[in-house]
């Protein structure tokens, strides 16, 4: 279906201080920002009576609301991630090229790959997963007290949800330490404002690691096709689902946001955690107390406050009325995840870390729906185990000074954190 071209122009709103907000959004100095200057300007959006318009690129409209953000989550229907949920979207070319990803299908084509997917993760394959985790995160922080590194997200926060996600999926060891350079260069300037000579270069550089990635998996999976080993790779292209498995390309697209995607917002929530507990020692020192029974909650409180995916693109393809505004087919509209994650009316004091939290309905995994993370469950448990050694070994270990943040407005990246021991 032929979409028609989103509507142009400003906000039809616009009020001073509502233009003002909505104009900051579009300004890649708003990103560069210290996050209480963004959070004040997205709460100051959603005490308005209906979304505004960000005049960014083609313009998109915001939904900046807990219930709005879920409710265009739940409609897939009106509020598509075909073509992509990305800004920019992929260009036609990048989709040809190396296939859609399962985030940028609707409809039957996204269930039957997410059903493929899911058939995929068998109890007994999540069970290894588990138990792989605890063994990885023991590892990395048994390594961390034998060479006290001073940079936390090379040494620690990458570390673990990297080498997780390549023992599940059966990546041999030699091809690790170049999937993690590849993972750096494919999102490095994602959302992050760059020079025209940048610009033009760093997505070259960005596609070629996502083609090597590819090409990778894709040989690997022709192996497993003819000598499966009970990895993740070997379900996926063995897999009977309909009579279908993953093909080459499908297989490179899900590894590549597995792979990606999963590295870095686990990689970000571990690192915001730890700065968290750093700044709020009360907080701390409750979760050090009784571990078990508060470590669920820090952890949805780490991801709630940090929130690592700051927004995804809809667009829009049936007429549909939201918060006194009706879209029509052709608009874009962006989930701002991380306004929603502070909304005064579901999160009492949401600028509070506050690892007691309940109930704590964040959308920091989406907002439900169709496209709600697979990865959900894995990351609590890779988070709970490592702030389970880092906490419990009795070396007082913290931040130090701020996280240098990418000024990202897709993601809340970090790209290091120093950090120290308050003990020998």
């Amino acid at each position: 279906m032929t979409l028609p071209a989103q509507r142009p122009g400003p906000d039809p709103d616009p009020a001073p201080g509502r233009a003002a907000d909505s104009a900051e959004l579009a300004d890649p100095a708003f990103w560069q920002a210290p996050p209480a200057h963004r959070l004040a300007a997205f709460a100051r959006l959603r005490a308005l009576d209906s979304p505004v318009f960000v005049p960014e690129g083609g313009g998109h409209w915001a939904l900046v609301r807990h219930a709005d953000v879920q409710e265009a989550s739940r409609l897939p229907k009106v509020f598509a991630s075909a073509p992509g949920v990305t800004t920019p979207e992929p260009a036609r070319w990048v989709r040809a090229l190396f296939g859609d990803s399962m985030v940028n299908l609707d409809g039957a084509e996204h269930a039957q790959l997410r059903k493929i997917v899911q058939r995929a993760f068998t109890p007994r394959l999540l069970a290894a997963a588990e138990e792989d985790i605890h063994a990885v995160a023991a590892r990395i922080v048994d390594d961390v007290l034998d060479r006290r590194p001073d940079e936390f997200v090379e040494a620690v926060a990458s570390k673990l949800p990297l080498e997780v996600i390549c023992n599940m999926m059966g990546i041999p060891e030699r091809y690790r330490a170049e999937i993690a350079d590849r993972v750096n260069h494919a999102s490095e300037n994602i959302g992050v404002e760059r020079g025209l000579t940048a610009r033009l270069r760093m997505p070259g550089r960005g596609l070629r690691a996502l083609a090597r990635m590819q090409r990778m998996v894709a040989g690997i999976g022709r192996e497993r096709r003819e000598n499966p080993t009970g990895d993740l790779i070997s379900a996926l292209v063995c897999a009977n689902v309909d009579g279908e498995a993953l093909g080459a390309r499908q297989l490179g697209a899900f590894f590549s946001l597995l792979i990606v995607a999963g590295v870095e917002t686990t990689r970000n929530a571990i690192t915001h955690g730890l700065t968290l507990l750093t700044d709020h020692p009360d907080q701390r020192d409750l979760l050090v107390a009784d571990f078990e029974a508060h470590a669920d909650g820090a952890v949805d409180e780490m991801i709630r406050h940090s929130t690592p995916i700051i927004q995804f693109r809809r667009t829009v393809v049936a007429e549909h009325t939201l918060s006194g505004h009706t879209f029509t087919p052709g608009d874009k509209v962006v989930l701002y995840y991380a306004s929603a994650n502070r909304d005064e009316s579901v999160f009492p004091d949401p600028d509070a870390f506050d690892i007691t939290r309940s109930p704590n309905p964040h959308l920091g995994f989406g907002g439900g729906g169709p496209h709600f993370c697979l990865g959900a469950h894995l990351a609590r448990v890779e988070m709970k185990a490592l702030f389970r050694e880092l906490l419990t070994r009795p070396v007082g270990l913290r931040a130090v000074g701020l996280p240098d943040l990418a000024g990202s407005s897709f993601d809340n990246r970090v790209r290091s954190l120093r950090f120290a021991f308050d003990r020998p």
